[in-house]
């Protein structure tokens, strides 16, 4: 069975790392007060050298973007630590037979720095990032492309596991997929269909994925 996981605050926690290394950004480069909630609120969502680009301006740095960019992949990937129990959970899974993927978007060089510096990258046979295909979530064509890059198709079925109604798990019912969402303490969002699975924390979604396959 394919399982295909979200990164970003599904397997690891990107909103206490991102405060974590501005934080630091901030105080070793003795920036004025203010500026950690500048570069948080400009990274919130999602991270790419362009946005370098406009905190480069709006914080009155000399670097060039492209070596902000690298500092910020290097910190972040060194900030930011997976939930509690993920690596067991995947354990658990690769054990029984499920074929495991990443189904991510973002910047490819980061994504991949996150998954090699938490040790996580071993436990998927695919890891599709959207900036390397050409495809975001929600749009099918990613989730095609990463059950591809598991050796499976979508008409073969699976999971997708995510924190994002829209891109995860609106994409993944319109990909055909069963969906299982990490609410990490949200409500749900109203006048979505509903997941499969809601679940407080990703170690909970995988322990009920496991269970949905025994029947």
């Amino acid at each position: 069975m394919l399982a295909l996981f979200d990164l970003d605050n599904t397997l690891l926690d990107r909103h206490a790392g991102l405060d974590d290394w501005a934080r630091r950004f901030a105080r070793t480069r003795r920036l004025p007060e203010g500026a950690e909630s500048v570069i948080c609120e400009r990274l919130q969502e999602r991270a790419y050298p362009t946005d370098f680009v406009h905190l480069r301006e709006a914080l009155g740095l000399s670097d060039e973007p492209d070596n902000l960019w690298r500092e910020y992949v290097d910190g972040i990937a060194r900030s930011v630590r997976c939930f509690p129990g993920v690596r067991e959970s995947l354990a658990v899974l690769r054990g029984e037979g499920w074929t495991l993927g990443i189904a991510t978007n973002g910047a490819g060089d980061i994504q991949r720095a996150k998954l090699a510096a938490l040790g996580l990258a071993s436990y998927f046979a695919g890891i599709c990032v959207s900036e390397e295909i050409g495809a975001r979530k929600p749009a099918r064509e990613h989730f095609e492309t990463a059950a591809a890059l598991c050796g499976l198709r979508l008409a073969d079925g699976g999971w997708i596991v995510g924190d994002n109604p829209e891109t995860d798990i609106e994409g993944g019912h319109a990909a055909g997929l069963r969906t299982a969402w990490v609410a990490n303490g949200r409500p749900w969002t109203d006048g979505l269909r509903e997941p499969d699975i809601m679940a407080s924390g990703v170690t909970k979604a995988i322990a009920a994925m496991r269970q949905s396959a025994v029947y």
